[in-house]
C-alpha cells in the first residue's frame, strides 16, 4: 500500500490544520474582509502555518494537568478557608474577589500588613480568581501581606474600560475595606500578569490622570493614588498597536479578543500605556508611583520588546521604574512557577518581586537565602 504514506502526511500536515484552523476561525471570528475574500484570508496557506504554531503552542498547558488538579483541590477544601476569605463582592459591576493572609499575621497584631492586589492575565478575554489561590498563598507567605484577587469583567461581559474600571473599583474596596479586614489600606502594590499587567499600568495612569472615565471623583482617585506604592507588571503589554502586530505574526489577530475587547483598532492608541504616558503632565508624572517591570527573555506570546520599550519611555520622562529581564524563562512561566516553591522557576522570579516589593515600601531587605542564590545560579 504504497500510496497511505503520503495520504497521512497529507492529512497530518494540511488536511488537519486547515481543518482545527477553520474552526477555530469559525468559532471566534473571520478576517474583517467582504464576501469570499474573508475565507481566502483565513485559508491562505501562510496563516494557517501560523496559527497552527500558536495553536500546537497551547498544548504545552498539558503538561499543568496534575497542578490544575491541585489548585481545585486546595481551593475546595474548606479547611484552608483559614487563610483567605472567598467570593466578597465588590464594585460596581458585581464581581468578587478572594482575600488571603499572611502565616506570620497572628504573630504582628499590632502591625497591619500591606496589600498586594493581583489582576491576573488571559488575554483580557478568560480567567477566574480561584485559578490563582496557590500563587496568592505563596504571595502572602512571601512577602508578609495580605492579597487580593479580583474577578474582573472580562471580554465578552465587559471591555477594556470596564475591565480598568473593576481594577480602580477592588483599589477603592481596599481602601474602604482596610481596617475591617485587617490589612493596610496605604500600603499597597498592584501587580499584574500579562493582559493583567496591561490593566494595572491602564489602571495606574488614568488614576493619575483622574480620567472621568472611570466615574470616580477626582479627590477618591488621588487617594487612591497616594495609598499605591507601586506596580509590578510581568510579561505585560504597553502597546496596544505592537501587540497587534505581533499577533499578526503569529496569525492570530482576528481570532485573538484584544481588538473587540478594544472596541475596535481606533482605541488602541487610546488604551495603550505607552501612548497615555506620553500626554501626561510632567507634575502628574512626579506623583506617579513606581514601576517594577519583569519579562522573561523566552517569551513568544508577548515579546520582551514590550517592557523594554516601556522601560525606556519611563525613564526617559524621568519616572520611576526598574526593569528585570528574566533568562530562559516564557510567557507561562512567569506566573505559573510562582504558584508552588518547588517549581523550576519559582525562586529566581520571587527573588526579582521580594526585592522590588520591599524597596517600593521602604522596608529593610531580607537576605536572599541559599536556594535564590542557587537557582539564580543556575540560570547563569
Amino acid at each position: 500500500m504504497w500510496w497511505c504514506l503520503p495520504v497521512i502526511v497529507g492529512f497530518l500536515f494540511v488536511a488537519l490544520p486547515y481543518f482545527v484552523c477553520f474552526v477555530a476561525q469559525w468559532l471566534h471570528g473571520w478576517p474583517d474582509k467582504p464576501g469570499y475574500k474573508k475565507y481566502m484570508e483565513a485559508l491562505n496557506p501562510r496563516r494557517i502555518y501560523r496559527l497552527t504554531f500558536a495553536m500546537v503552542d497551547l498544548l504545552k498547558y498539558l503538561q499543568y494537568w496534575r497542578l490544575y488538579y491541585q489548585i481545585k483541590s486546595w481551593y475546595r477544601n474548606e479547611e484552608n478557608s483559614k487563610l483567605y476569605k472567598k467570593g466578597i463582592v465588590y464594585g460596581r459591576h458585581g464581581n468578587k474577589l478572594d482575600l488571603y493572609y499572611p502565616p506570620k499575621m497572628n504573630k504582628c497584631k499590632d502591625r497591619l500588613p500591606p496589600l498586594v492586589v493581583f489582576v491576573y492575565g488571559g488575554a483580557w478575554s478568560t480567567g477566574h480568581r480561584s485559578i490563582y489561590c496557590l500563587l496568592a498563598t505563596q504571595m502572602a507567605e512571601e512577602l508578609n501581606a495580605a492579597v487580593i484577587c479580583p474577578d474582573y469583567s472580562t471580554f465578552s461581559k465587559g471591555n477594556v474600560l470596564m475591565m480598568v474600571q473593576d481594577v480602580a473599583d477592588s483599589l477603592i474596596w481596599a481602601q474602604e475595606n482596610g481596617p475591617k479586614f485587617r490589612f493596610d489600606k496605604d500600603n499597597i502594590v498592584l501587580v499584574g500578569h500579562s493582559a493583567g499587567a496591561h490593566l494595572a499600568a491602564m489602571t495606574t495612569l488614568f488614576l493619575l490622570d483622574t480620567r472621568e472615565e472611570l466615574l470616580i471623583e477626582s479627590k477618591k482617585q488621588q487617594e487612591i493614588i497616594r495609598s499605591l506604592k507601586g506596580v509590578i507588571g510581568m510579561s505585560g503589554v504597553y502597546s496596544i498597536m505592537d501587540h497587534h502586530e505581533h499577533e499578526k505574526t503569529r496569525g492570530i489577530e482576528y481570532i485573538s479578543c484584544m481588538s473587540r475587547a478594544m472596541n475596535g483598532k481606533e482605541n488602541f492608541r487610546h488604551y495603550s500605556p505607552v501612548h497615555i504616558v506620553k500626554n501626561l503632565s510632567s507634575d502628574k508624572l512626579s506623583r506617579a508611583p513606581r514601576f517594577v517591570l519583569l519579562h522573561g527573555n523566552c517569551d513568544i506570546v508577548v515579546p520582551v520588546e514590550s517592557s523594554i520599550k516601556f522601560y525606556k519611555l519611563l525613564s526617559s520622562l524621568s519616572v520611576k521604574v526598574s526593569l528585570h529581564l528574566l533568562p530562559t524563562i516564557s510567557h507561562n512561566e512567569m506566573v505559573i512557577d510562582l504558584m508552588l516553591s518547588s517549581r523550576r522557576f519559582y525562586y529566581p522570579i520571587f527573588t526579582c518581586v521580594e526585592h522590588e516589593f520591599r524597596k517600593l515600601l521602604g522596608l529593610c531587605y531580607w537576605p536572599i537565602s541559599w536556594q535564590h542564590l542557587l537557582y539564580c545560579q543556575k540560570l547563569k
